[in-house]
């Protein structure tokens, strides 16, 4: 699962220096979930977003419950032509979004993340659900199949809402329909994974590279449980999940360092606790814990995880375990302990083709991915 497309300039990251990342970071902190398995109706609003729901119902309304209810390749093609006249519509009202207008979402979800402190969420910022939330939505594809990723946003859907891996999600996608419903235009694929993206860059990360493009599903095109990694299990559970998606050992290893965010909660996966001691920022900080301190197995009555010997304030996962127990992916461990500079360009690269998987390369509104400003630059 190559990213082909990116030119090696679109991949550069641009490292914010430590100091200004802590400028940035230290307003904002972890995440906010709960469960929306319906999909939200669009608001009454001008001109433009009028005719396009009018559009949109009347098209849905010929094929929609066929397409919905059926699995052939017939109504596939109607689905997506039904989706495509959605997409003419805006361009009727001679309403194509620029990519202004998606910094002005860019700008918006920077500005919810900061709102977490105020409702003494987590560790203060909804970054780290964001990013979940993200990553939950794209890493359900299988390139075996052409199914599942990022394309159709069908964690709407109760079927993949419920699935055990997205629990708490639900918190993320309620945070984020408000935003839906201020720009009805944007996709509900295209809105979850800029916020993924905000999150990073706002969390002192990596710019990543992203463009729009994705189109909004039915629940049919559920994916079944079981793609995402299951925390439980070790090295040989996390290639079959991670290959069958198209990346490598080295990509594995990159992408598993976003635990340097957020915390995991006994109500929702059943494991407790934060990676790091700093769960709003985007550091190289787990790997190097990971690396480098002593890992003893936590004696409770929760799932199996390990505590830091040192504080027994920091928890990490057997999967996470797994990364330095296994060779090949240990080199990669110690290279990102390292090199956080080096991190960051892999971690950019791999996110920015996880959030584009399962879109077919006609949907894209550009052909190269856009480097979204992070606030501090606007």
């Amino acid at each position: 699962m190559s990213f082909a497309a990116l030119r090696a300039s679109t991949r550069r990251v641009a490292a914010a220096a430590p100091a200004a990342r802590a400028s940035r970071t230290a307003f904002r902190n972890p995440a906010f979930r709960k469960y929306s398995t319906e999909t939200p109706q669009p608001p009454k609003k001008s001109s433009n977003a009028a005719l396009l729901g009018a559009l949109g119902v009347a098209a849905i309304g010929g094929v929609g419950f066929w397409v919905y209810a059926s699995n052939s390749d017939s109504a596939r093609e109607a689905g997506t032509a039904v989706r495509s006249g959605v997409q003419a519509a805006k361009v009727a009202t001679n309403f194509v979004p620029t990519k202004e207008d998606y910094q002005k979402v860019y700008n918006r979800i920077a500005e919810i993340l900061d709102s977490a402190s105020d409702k003494g969420y987590d560790d203060g910022s909804y970054g780290p659900i964001l990013v979940r939330l993200a990553w939950h939505s794209s890493g359900t594809y299988d390139k075996e199949t052409n199914t599942g990723g990022s394309n159709y946003a069908t964690m709407r859907f109760e079927p993949e809402a419920k699935h055990g891996a997205n629990n708490g999600l639900n918190i993320a996608r309620d945070l984020l329909e408000p935003l839906k419903q201020e720009f009805p235009w944007i996709s509900y694929g295209d809105l979850w994974t800029l916020a993924g993206v905000a999150a990073i860059q706002e969390m002192g990360g990596p710019k990543i590279p992203w463009r729009p493009g994705r189109i909004d599903g039915f629940a049919a095109q559920c994916t079944p449980d079981g793609r995402l990694p299951d925390a439980a299990q070790g090295a040989d559970h996390i290639r079959n999940i991670f290959y069958r998606m198209g990346f490598n050992d080295q990509e594995i290893v990159a992408l598993s360092g976003a635990h340097a965010l957020g915390r995991c909660h006994r109500d929702r996966s059943g494991f407790e606790g934060p990676w790091t001691f700093s769960p709003t920022s985007v550091t190289n900080e787990y790997f190097k814990l990971l690396l480098n301190e002593k890992w003893v197995w936590k004696k409770w009555d929760g799932p199996k995880q390990l505590e830091d010997k040192t504080t027994h304030s920091l928890m990490m996962l057997p999967t996470d375990y797994a990364l330095v127990q296994d060779k090949a992916f240990k080199k990669y461990v110690k290279q990102y302990a390292d090199d956080e500079d080096l991190w960051f360009k892999d971690f950019s690269r791999a996110v920015s083709t996880l959030f584009e998987l399962g879109v077919p390369s006609q949907q894209w509104a550009t052909p190269e991915p856009w480097i979204m400003k992070s606030t501090d630059e606007e």
